[in-house]
C-alpha cells in the first residue's frame, strides 16, 4: 500500500491511552495489527490500552514470556502476541494460531512471524522522542487505509 503514514505525537502515557482508545473505537473486525519498535517503545502499553478500551478487566499481562494472550469480546476473541522470543517462524505452530477466528490481532515483533501472520491492515511503528514518544501509523491493507480515514474524520489523529 502507498498510503501515506501518519505521525502522532506520543509526550506521555496518557496520550498513548488515548490513541488506544481512539483506535479501538474505530477499528473494523477483523483487523491485524502489527506493533513496531526497539524494547520499551510503548507497544505493549498500546495493546493494554486498547485492550482496556473494547472492555477487557481484570490483568492484562505482556505476552513477553507466554508468547501469546487471548481475551475474550463481545465481539470475538482479541490476540495479543508477542513474537520477540521467536527463534524460528515454525514456533508459531505450537501456538495453536491456525484455527483462530480472532477479531483483534495485536502483534509485537511481527517481523519475526514472517508469512505465517496474517497480513497487517495497520502497522504501528512507535520511537522514542525525547521524554516521549511518536506513533507512525501505516495503513498496510484497503481495509486499514478505510480505517485510517475514520480516525481523520473522527479528528483523532
Amino acid at each position: 500500500m502507498t498510503a501515506p503514514v501518519r505521525v502522532v505525537a506520543l509526550p506521555d502515557e496518557t496520550a498513548t491511552r488515548h490513541l488506544a482508545e481512539a483506535l479501538a473505537a474505530s477499528a473494523p473486525a477483523p483487523a491485524v495489527v502489527h506493533l513496531v519498535g526497539d524494547l520499551g517503545a510503548g507497544k505493549s502499553t498500546l495493546a493494554r490500552g486498547w485492550l482496556r478500551a473494547l472492555g477487557v478487566a481484570g490483568t492484562v499481562r505482556s505476552p513477553t514470556y507466554t508468547l501469546i494472550e487471548r481475551y475474550p469480546l463481545a465481539g470475538g476473541e482479541a490476540l495479543h502476541l508477542d513474537l520477540y522470543r521467536i527463534g524460528d517462524v515454525g514456533e508459531l505452530e505450537y501456538l495453536g494460531l491456525d484455527d483462530v477466528d480472532a477479531c483483534l490481532w495485536l502483534v509485537e515483533w511481527p517481523e519475526r512471524g514472517g508469512d505465517a501472520l496474517p497480513a497487517a491492515d495497520l502497522q504501528i511503528t512507535l520511537v522514542h522522542e525525547g521524554a516521549g514518544r511518536s506513533a507512525h501509523v501505516s495503513p498496510e491493507s484497503a481495509v486499514g487505509i478505510a480505517w485510517l480515514a475514520r480516525l481523520e474524520s473522527m479528528h483523532q489523529l
